[in-house]
């Protein structure tokens, strides 16, 4: 197998990245000054060699605890439970909430053989349990996919016992959306959650 072919290969295997675009990207990286596909290949080495999971959360981080862990500011009696780590990212681009997260490492999916051990669960147990002044409230952020719901009715029937609000992200109409264009799920999801003006 050629370089080309083999490093095509490789590229194939990244999500959204189909064989064609993959081979697309190597004739692209060919092009270009070999010091960029040496920096290229130096940060795909330090992102294997540097990042870890977050030690109390899931999330992605250089050091033991991720920023947000680390952070003395963050609320720790409110965690918002994500499937992915690059979840967290774009509830913090909302710059809007203040707690801390866990990340799951997935959904449950029993036709994939994914189930609550494949799951990062206890150390979200642990973290309810052990907290000073205790967690208040859990936010599950699951997708809203079957898989994502299935998740949500699971943690809320293990997490509710254990004391703390367990709350699920709204859902519903997107701002600046016109209603004749939106689905009837997303519109009955919406007329579900309504609130007070």
């Amino acid at each position: 197998m050629s370089v080309i072919d083999e490093l095509s290969q490789e590229l194939s295997r990244l999500p959204g990245i189909g064989p064609k675009t993959a081979l697309r990207l190597v004739y692209h990286l060919m092009k270009r000054p070999t010091e960029e596909a040496h920096r290229l290949s130096q940060a795909i080495r330090d992102l294997a060699d540097r990042i870890q999971p977050c030690s109390r959360c899931g999330s992605f981080s250089e050091s033991d605890l991720c920023e947000v862990c680390s952070d003395p500011g963050r609320d720790p009696t409110i965690i918002c439970v994500v499937e992915e780590a690059f979840e967290v990212g774009a509830i913090e681009r909302t710059g809007r909430f203040q707690g801390l997260y866990h990340v799951l490492g997935g959904h449950l999916s029993p036709l994939d053989g994914i189930g609550p051990d494949e799951l990062n669960l206890p150390s979200l147990l642990d973290r309810i349990g052990q907290t000073e002044g205790g967690v208040q409230e859990v936010i599950v952020a699951t997708n809203a996919s079957v898989e994502g719901e299935a998740t949500a009715v699971y943690l809320e029937n293990i997490l509710r016992p254990l004391g703390p609000r367990v709350t699920r992200l709204a859902r519903g109409i997107p701002v600046g959306s016109d209603l004749e264009y939106v689905d009837g799920t997303t519109i009955a999801e919406a007329l579900a959650g309504r609130r007070e003006m």
